[in-house]
C-alpha cells in the first residue's frame, strides 16, 4: 500500500509539473508570436512610410517640372505609366453644354467641380476639371460669363481616371441628376454624349488661373495626403517593447 501510494504521489507531481512546463512553453510560444506580429506591423509601416515619402516627393517634382505636350502624356498614359500629378498644357474648345458635375467640398464649402469636355483639333476630347462652383452655381446660366467660348489654352494637372469605385461607402453616381460622387470617365463621357474611344485616357485639373465672373475657382488639386505612417510605426514597435518588458517582469517574479 505504501509503494502504490507513493507510486501515486509521485505521478500527481511530475504530472503537476509536466503541466506547468507545457504552460509555459505555450506561454513562451504565444508571446514570441505576438511579439512578431508587432514587428512586422511596425516594419511595414515603416516600408509604407518609405513608400509615401517617394510618392510626395515625385508629386512635388512633377509639379515644378515645365508643362508637357498633352501627346506626351497621352503616351505615358496608353502604355500604362503613371501620369498622375504631371503638369500638361492643351488647347482646344470647351463644349460647355455637356459638362459633368462631381459632388465636391472646397475650402469648407459644399459643391461641385465642373469637368467640361474640351475638344482638341484632331477631333478627341479630355475631360478638363476647371473647378469648384457652389450649389446654387452649378447650372450654368448662373455661371454664364465663366463659359469661355472659342479656342482655350488650358494648362493644368493630369489625373489618372478610376478603375472602380474608391469605396463601398461612396454613393453611386447619379447619372440622371448629372452628379458624380466617383471620377468613372468613361460613364462621364457617355453621359455627356461622347465616344469613350476618342476621350483622352486621363482627366486634367486646370490651375488656378482665375475665370470671368469668378466661376468655376480653378486650381483645386488636393495634396494633403495623409503621412502617418511613423506614428503608427512607433506605436507597433512601442507595444511590441512593451510586451518584452512586461514579459521579463512576469519571469524574473516566477524565478523568485
Amino acid at each position: 500500500m505504501h509503494a502504490r501510494a507513493r507510486s501515486t504521489v509521485v505521478d500527481a507531481v511530475s504530472g503537476k509539473t509536466s503541466g506547468r512546463l507545457t504552460g509555459r512553453i505555450a506561454g513562451i510560444v504565444l508571446v514570441l508570436i505576438a511579439l512578431a506580429v508587432l514587428l512586422s506591423l511596425g516594419t511595414w509601416q515603416m516600408q509604407r512610410l518609405a513608400w509615401k515619402e517617394g510618392l510626395l516627393a515625385a508629386i512635388a517634382e512633377r509639379r515644378a517640372a515645365p508643362p508637357a505636350d498633352l501627346a506626351a502624356i497621352e503616351a505615358l498614359a496608353r502604355t500604362g505609366g503613371d501620369v498622375d500629378y504631371r503638369t500638361v498644357r492643351v488647347t482646344g474648345t470647351y463644349i460647355n453644354s455637356k459638362e459633368r458635375h462631381f459632388f465636391a467640398t472646397y475650402e469648407g464649402r459644399t459643391g461641385y467641380y465642373v469637368y467640361t469636355p474640351l475638344e482638341l483639333a484632331d477631333g478627341q476630347a479630355v475631360l478638363v476639371n476647371r473647378g469648384f462652383v457652389s450649389f446654387e452655381r452649378k447650372e450654368p446660366e448662373m455661371r454664364k460669363q465663366g463659359q469661355l467660348t472659342g479656342e482655350q489654352t488650358v494648362t493644368g494637372l493630369a489625373r489618372a481616371k478610376l478603375t472602380e469605385k474608391p469605396s463601398w461607402a461612396v454613393p453611386d453616381n447619379d447619372v440622371a441628376k448629372n452628379i458624380f460622387y466617383w471620377k468613372d470617365l468613361d460613364v462621364m463621357a457617355l453621359s455627356a454624349g461622347l465616344d469613350p474611344a476618342k476621350v483622352v485616357p486621363f482627366f486634367i485639373d486646370a490651375d488656378a488661373t482665375p475665370n470671368p465672373g469668378g466661376m468655376p475657382i480653378g486650381g483645386v488639386t488636393q495634396f494633403d495626403l495623409p503621412n502617418s505612417h511613423l506614428q503608427y510605426a512607433l506605436t507597433w514597435y512601442g507595444l511590441a517593447a512593451a510586451l518584452v518588458v512586461i514579459s521579463g517582469i512576469f519571469i524574473f517574479r516566477r524565478k523568485t
